[in-house]
């Protein structure tokens, strides 16, 4: 392992160099000043903190999620913190008739739309599949079917504006995790209609960038509450997680990979040591703990 570790640092080193000295544009926070953005999931975690970012850097912001208290107070930081404009609106994204209101908020509120930032997740269990298919569907609906329906319904007004559309993934979208079927089923899934539309956009020549976000385990209350006694890796921070996200949707990077050397080099073995990429994974896993928990 140690020898595996030395390697992955040796080889991001050279990834980021890559990157920094291959041209590509720089992000700056001014970019975002009285862009028009809707975030769903933004009432605690990643959204939340997305929110306060979009927040200091002048965004008008449209944020949802399910409890109407919680929004309430990241609106009135947003407020606090510098946000042109900062609004909610309180309801489930299992209800594709919402998820067309939120973006028809947005439009009365802002008269457009710069960035669309899809975030939110269904509640799922972490633990052995149960062989509950009806789960599974219900999941896709609120992970992949309403970030269909909003993208839709938000695309006019994004196609005006030359505009961004942000999905929030995962690691568990690129590899299939143990502990996780129904929510790695809809994460592929995701980056399938995500990945297959990106493409559709090139040859239509339509000027709207989607990025994926490919995402590691995050130090939200969620995660940590849930698998932090099974996974043996440290959480990363949400904080710079939410900002890393805003900044690939400002440059119109296809993908982002947060932390890059736990995603990108996994990624690299998946194509070619895909047993030992398994290995690697299930070593990362005390599925003792969580035996114990249950």
């Amino acid at each position: 392992m140690a020898l595996f570790n030395k390697a992955v640092v040796a080889l991001t080193g050279i990834l980021v160099a890559v990157y920094f000295y291959s041209g590509k544009p720089v992000f700056e926070p001014s970019m975002l000043k009285g862009k028009r953005v809707i975030i769903t999931g933004a009432s605690s975690g990643i959204g939340e903190q997305m929110a306060y970012h979009l927040a200091r850097m002048g965004s008008q912001i449209l944020i949802t999620a399910r409890t109407e208290e919680k929004l309430k107070k990241v609106v009135e930081k947003c407020t606090k913190l510098g946000s042109a404009s900062a609004h909610y609106i309180p309801g489930s994204m299992d209800n594709m008739t919402f998820a067309k209101q939120v973006v028809h908020e947005a439009e009365r509120l802002f008269g457009g739309l710069d960035m669309l930032i899809l975030n939110h997740i269904g509640f799922t269990y972490f633990g052995f599949f149960d062989g509950d298919v009806d789960h599974i569907r219900k999941l896709l609906e609120i992970n992949l079917l309403s970030y269909a329906t909003m993208t839709v319904e938000a695309l006019p007004m994004l196609k005006a504006s030359g505009g961004n559309i942000v999905a929030v993934s995962s690691f568990a979208g690129k590899v299939g995790l143990p502990l996780t079927v129904p929510y790695s089923t809809t994460k592929f899934a995701l980056d399938g209609f995500f990945s297959s539309l990106r493409m559709e956009f090139y040859h239509q020549k339509v000027n709207v960038s989607i990025t994926l976000c490919v995402l590691s385990y995050i130090d939200t209350d969620t995660a940590l509450n849930t698998v932090s006694s099974v996974i043996q890796q440290p959480a990363a921070p949400k904080e710079e997680c939410a900002y890393e996200i805003i900044k690939g949707g400002a440059l119109r990077q296809r993908e982002v990979y947060y932390q890059y050397a736990t995603i990108k080099i996994p990624m690299l073995l998946r194509d070619w040591a895909p047993e030992f990429l398994e290995y690697l994974v299930l070593k990362n896993y005390n599925v003792d703990a969580l035996g114990k928990k249950e």
